[in-house]
């Protein structure tokens, strides 16, 4: 997918708290407004620029752009606002390793101006839709770019995931959890807890049990067509789901989760000189001695 041709309207995001998010801020509005480009401004980004800031779920509505200075985090949260609209997020990293974030700071300005004469393309990157039922009523619903997470709460002990594919039981999982992660989701919490890393192009996402009992339970990879059933039973106390890792609520036994391919992906704005397998080198140290 390319950027929309002409952009009139740029969203500016930022890490809360952040002084070389702010101070990025300053370069980045005078630029843009210099090309005659409105730039409408988070509720984080208005106090170093001294003007009135809007919610981000206002922004995303009016928009064209979306330039999120921060982190792989902050880029989750301001992607958790867009709902079906399909606004491209160019990414400036300034966090760590950056996964989502790709553009570094150096390369902000090249990367606006690239944009601007319709020289970037988008790539379109799987999100989940996650819903959460007890007794056949709904609690919850959420998108996830990178994962839904079903773990035992700080005070229960093992947990039992009865988990099925298409209606078709596949095991129950028993350990600290269980996680559904997407590919882009696949160089999170899913990697570290011994995932498979799962190129965005791929038509599929993964389930990671997290610390499983038994040893033979290893990661699955899924078709994104599945439809995905959990039925938790905590050992002793709740449980817990956490989308991206930053929303979620409290579930009890017999609670389900329900997790399939969203109809509503998010575009991202990429390199158009790094291939995956470069930024893939380039954060995870991979060669290195």
């Amino acid at each position: 997918m390319a950027v929309p041709s002409e952009i009139r309207t740029v969203g500016l995001c930022l890490k809360p708290a952040s002084r070389a998010a702010g101070e990025a801020a300053r370069g980045v509005e005078k630029w843009l407004v210099e090309r005659d480009v409105e730039v409408l401004l988070d509720p984080f980004a208005a106090p170093w620029l001294g003007r009135e800031g809007r919610p981000r779920a206002e922004i995303v509505r009016s928009a064209d752009l979306l330039v999120v200075l921060g982190g792989d985090g902050t880029l989750l949260a301001v992607a958790r606002e867009l709902g079906p609209r399909p606004v491209p997020i160019l990414g400036v990293n300034l966090g760590h390793l950056g996964f989502l974030a790709e553009v570094t700071p150096d390369e902000r300005f090249d990367a606006l101006e690239r944009v601007l004469a319709g020289e970037m393309k988008t790539v379109a990157r799987m999100r989940l839709d996650v819903c959460a039922e007890r007794d056949g009523r709904e609690l919850g619903r959420f998108l996830a770019i990178n994962d839904a997470v079903i773990s035992r709460s700080d005070l229960s002990r093992m947990i039992d995931l009865e988990t099925l594919a298409d209606a078709v039981p596949v095991t129950t999982y028993h350990g600290d959890g269980l996680i559904v992660a997407t590919p882009t989701g696949s160089t999170a919490y899913s990697l570290s807890a011994g995932g498979p890393i799962l190129l965005p192009g791929l038509e599929a996402f993964v389930l990671t049990p997290i610390c499983p009992h038994t040893l033979s339970q290893r990661p699955l990879v899924l078709a994104q067509s599945a439809g995905i059933e959990i039925r938790v039973f905590p050992r002793e106390g709740d449980a817990q789901l956490t989308v991206d890792g930053q929303t979620g609520l409290v579930l009890q036994s017999g609670d389900r989760v329900l997790v399939c391919r969203s109809e509503h992906p998010v575009h991202f704005v990429v390199s158009p000189v790094l291939s995956r397998f470069e930024v893939l080198r380039s954060k995870l140290g991979w060669g290195a001695s």
